[in-house]
């Protein structure tokens, strides 16, 4: 079995909403997938959890972490360098709050992957906050991926 090597010209590149996510690597042997993900200045998730550890390394920009696993929930703001680890079912979400992209890379399980890919669009998106339908295929997908949305 020879390597496998990616550079971000070669990798695979879908755009999931606003963010744009690279499939940088997978270690089919041990289901993890390796993605670097750009996070647009506004753009991040909605407060969730699902079975996948996540292991995310900021590479540049600022992102905000919100863990909902405590009363009042923790925040954590990332920089250049830091890594954040999140377990299986950790209740979480992150946004960009800065004024210029963020990178970030994170390892996740495959099933992870698999929903990137299926919510995910070779199209770039338009700018601006994601519409009515966006959101429900966010929603649909998440369904179909063991994903729950948390709500207030």
């Amino acid at each position: 079995m020879g390597i496998a090597f990616n550079t971000r010209e070669s990798a695979e590149v879908l755009w999931v909403i606003r963010d744009k996510v690279q499939f940088m690597g997978e270690v089919p042997e041990k289901g993890l997938t390796v993605l670097e993900v750009t996070v647009p200045p506004g753009s991040g998730t909605p407060p969730h959890k699902h079975e996948s550890i996540e292991i995310f390394r900021v590479l540049g920009g600022e992102i905000t972490f919100t863990l909902f696993d405590s009363t009042p929930p923790s925040q954590v703001v990332a920089h250049a360098g830091d890594v954040l680890t999140l377990r299986s079912y950790q209740p979480h979400n992150y946004v960009n709050s800065g004024d210029v992209p963020a990178q970030m890379l994170s390892i996740v399980e495959a099933s992870m992957g698999s929903f990137f890919r299926d919510l995910g669009s070779k199209d770039v998106p338009p700018a601006g906050p994601p519409s009515a339908e966006e959101i429900g295929a966010v929603m649909a997908a998440c369904e179909r991926h063991g994903i729950e949305v948390l709500h207030g």
